[in-house]
């Protein structure tokens, strides 16, 4: 894949929990859209994924999970570069580089630190406090040269991640010479935020506690239509898009982007109907939508070689592209 002029798009994924619903409907389905507009770079993040402990067995099992789910849902390798994070050695290397110039004070007010290490802050890794450092690096890499946009997907509660590397960008370019294009957000309203099934006033996580409270790309059928029958909407019994009802919104919410239909059709097709024909509905909706993706993705794990192959050569395709930014990044500092 040669370099293309104009933005390209990067945009990473964690090999922890379980992906879901959320996942795939507020970030992949429009990767898959980005990767036919855009030069495309896809990776599992697993260099932040041991920012807090893992079993060495399940995350290189998980690693493997994720890239195999992001084929199935349509990532084309022979579009779109799809890699292992810790498979291209530049990402580390400018994070440690980036480190240098970012601020104490200002990684101290980062929101998902605080979050994530919460009353535990002194035990907390220096990974976990330094990984939004990370994050900027990998978008950063793929900024090319001579320098252009990034576009990265991003949710709005990311938003805080972009803005740090926007500003390592403009610190690094005023300091040392412009070396990085600046990333700019690409944030979908329409499903940017799935909601969890029993609690709807948080997004659906991949590392919930509660089992009923996401739906897993993997499920089965009879799975599925356990968790939407049991999934909370709230008083009353008219099927309509109510913001004050998140429960029934956010069921009301995955119909419309499964279905593709407008909200007037859907409160229409609902009309006279109850939240039973509303889970019922939707239940079959969402098995109907998973199981090509899950006959795909068991395809893909059966063959091996053939998914490894994949990586290696996205592993190749990615180390071509961020090394010409990381040699430019180090002449400007001084370590060439």
């Amino acid at each position: 894949m040669e370099s293309q002029p104009g933005p390209r798009v990067l945009s990473g994924i964690m090999p922890t929990g379980s992906l879901h619903l959320g996942n795939y409907l507020g970030a992949i389905v429009h990767w898959v859209d980005l990767q036919h507009r855009y030069p495309s770079f896809f990776c599992v993040v697993d260099l932040h994924a041991i920012t807090t402990p893992q079993k060495p067995t399940e995350l290189h099992e998980k690693t493997r999970e994720v890239a195999g789910l992001l084929l199935a849902a349509g990532i084309d390798p022979s579009v779109a570069t799809i890699f292992v994070q810790s498979h291209v050695p530049a990402h580390a290397e400018l994070a440690w580089m980036l480190d240098c110039i970012a601020s104490m004070g200002r990684l101290e007010r980062m929101t998902q630190f605080k979050e994530k290490a919460g009353r535990e802050r002194e035990a907390a890794s220096v990974g976990l406090f330094a990984y939004p450092v990370l994050q900027s690096a990998d978008i950063l890499l793929y900024s090319g040269r001579p320098p252009r946009p990034v576009l990265v997907p991003v949710g709005a509660d990311q938003r805080q991640h972009l803005e740090l590397a926007r500003d390592l960008a403009a610190r690094f370019n005023h300091r040392f010479g412009v070396v990085f294009g600046e990333p700019e957000p690409v944030i979908s309203e329409a499903g940017a935020r799935i909601m969890g099934l029993q609690n709807p006033t948080k997004k659906m996580s991949k590392s919930g506690k509660n089992p009923y409270d996401t739906i897993r790309l993997l499920d089965s059928p009879d799975d599925v239509r356990r968790k939407i029958a049991r999934a909370v909407t709230g008083p009353g019994r008219e099927v309509r898009f109510d913001e004050t009802q998140p429960g029934l919104y956010n069921l009301l919410t995955i119909y419309q982007l499964l279905s593709g239909e407008s909200r007037s059709d859907i409160e229409s097709h609902f009309q006279g109907k109850g939240y039973a024909d509303l889970k019922r509905e939707l239940a079959e909706l969402i098995i109907a939508r998973l199981r090509p993706l899950q006959e795909r993705y068991q395809e893909i794990r059966r063959d091996r070689a053939a998914l490894e192959g994949v990586l290696a050569e996205g592993c190749q395709r990615a180390r071509v592209e961020a090394d010409v930014v990381l040699q430019a990044a180090k002449s400007a500092m001084g370590l060439g």
